[in-house]
């Protein structure tokens, strides 16, 4: 029954499109083939029992507590004004050089990343804040959407990242499922700290490329990226630029450092940052009681969002493995040619293209569970293939005409800038995004050298 398991899929997709809400589609879709499999005599109801067991392993999973304080820690850090504050600190230091303002977008974006890790959230505010910005200081539209939708997507792989706290615990449960169907009946396990280990020279790597295109434009094409001529308002002391810069670092140090030392867990560290963010807003005088509920609000919805996926997702494994769709994926990738590149390379392709039409968080609930434990049973390191994942993904959100990144940015765009313009500015960041990727599949040392050398795997 494996192309009722694919009709199932292709059905969510269908449904998804047609603009229902994510986490009732395919809980809802699954259950309705589950009847009709029931009554036909074609699913095994059984199978269902053991539902509430994954609802309640949900509710009691500590690695996913972290998701609400990290989305928390960076709703609180966006609504204290942080990021505006960094932009305009960095834009007065480096604003006079060159192509400095579009790097200075990226350094914001970079540390933006690491302090909230919401991909909508920072592409908005980066639109918001710089856009008009470089716009009015004589950047090209294209160079200037580009730059923040780039910069605005290194949330995904920059740690502490919500995705990859996610990513982390999906990829654990597939790389057991993948020793035990090699017959290691003791199998070892991947942790988030070694998603965010194995993601820190990667997302380093992505932002140095970023600024050397950037460098590059300014250098080629001056007309693009003109030199701002510095005024008395522009001038910042040291002074200003340690109260911008240093607490945000502080806290991102204090987080992932207690997470890679080994003095913390995700969850707990996830702890740290929410009541760091907390007490820097209280100490830049940002909070008050009206702002607190709308940042609690927030994180309730955030987080409510992520569950119920997570949830539907699980109803949708059930019922896709019930009908013997794994079997029917393992079959697929096991016999393309090329064995365990091309498998990789086809994944690699499905999920760019399903990154059009679907969030990272369905990705990584949906598609991950069913292929991860075949790739992973071929012999690939789980955190080069969930590093590789992410920055594949990062790329299908950029990459025009469906890019969610685009879409977040044309929603903050001044009319001036057109949909062409965005689209044309986010594909060079596109090709750098692919040349990412091959260097990681080249070397993927780039990937497993930090994680082997602090955990010693």
């Amino acid at each position: 029954m494996e192309w009722v398991a694919l009709l199932l899929f292709l059905s969510v997709i269908v449904v998804l499109l047609a603009g229902f809400p994510v986490a009732f589609t395919l809980g809802g879709t699954a259950l309705i083939f589950a009847g009709v499999g029931v009554l036909t005599g074609n699913f095994t109801e059984a199978l269902l029992s053991s539902l509430p067991n994954r609802v309640f392993g949900i509710m009691t999973n500590e690695t996913l507590v972290a998701v609400p304080l990290f989305v928390f820690m960076g709703v609180m850090l966006e609504r204290a004004r942080i990021a505006e504050e960094l932009l305009e600190t960095l834009s007065a230091l480096f604003g006079s050089l060159r192509g400095g303002l579009g790097i200075s977008v990226t350094v914001v974006g970079m540390l933006l990343a690491a302090s909230t890790g919401i991909v909508g959230a920072t592409v908005v505010t980066m639109g918001l804040l710089s856009l008009p910005t470089m716009l009015r200081r004589g950047y090209s539209p294209e160079i200037s959407a580009g730059t923040i939708c780039a910069s605005g997507t290194l949330g995904q792989i920059i740690p502490p990242s919500i995705i990859l706290v996610m990513l982390g615990d999906v990829m654990t449960s597939a790389y057991q499922q993948a020793q035990l169907k090699m017959g290691i009946f003791s199998p070892k396990t991947v942790s988030v700290g070694d998603l965010f280990a194995g993601a820190l020279i990667p997302g380093l790597l992505l932002v140095l490329l970023y600024i050397l295109y950037i460098i590059g434009v300014a250098f080629f094409r001056p007309t693009e990226m003109p030199a701002h001529v510095r005024t008395s308002d522009d001038k910042v002391s040291h002074w200003q630029v340690l109260q911008a810069v240093l607490p945000p670092i502080l806290l991102i140090f204090a987080v992932l450092g207690s997470i890679l030392a080994g003095l913390a867990t995700p969850t707990e560290a996830a702890g740290v940052g929410a009541m760091g963010a907390l007490l820097l807003a209280v100490f830049r005088r940002q909070l008050n009681l009206e702002r607190l509920q709308e940042v609690m609000r927030s994180t309730l919805k955030i987080s409510s969002m992520v569950f119920l996926i997570l949830i539907g997702a699980s109803v949708f494994s059930l019922v896709f493995r019930g009908y013997g769709g794994d079997d029917g994926v393992r079959a697929i990738l096991e016999a393309l040619p090329g064995g365990v590149i091309g498998a990789v390379i086809v994944v690699m392709l499905v999920m760019f293209l399903l990154g059009f039409v679907l969030d990272f968080i369905e990705i990584t609930f949906v598609v991950v569970p069913i292929v991860g434990p075949v790739l992973l049973a071929m012999g690939l390191d789980p955190v080069w293939l969930g590093i590789m994942i992410a920055i594949n993904l990062q790329t299908s959100f950029l990459t025009p005409p469906f890019g969610f990144a685009l879409f977040y940015l044309r929603g903050v765009a001044p009319p001036g800038v057109t949909t062409q313009q965005i689209y044309r500015g986010a594909i060079p960041f596109v090709a750098i995004q692919i040349f990412a990727l091959l260097l990681l599949a080249i070397f993927p040392d780039l990937v497993t050298w930090l994680p082997n050398r602090i955990y010693g795997g």
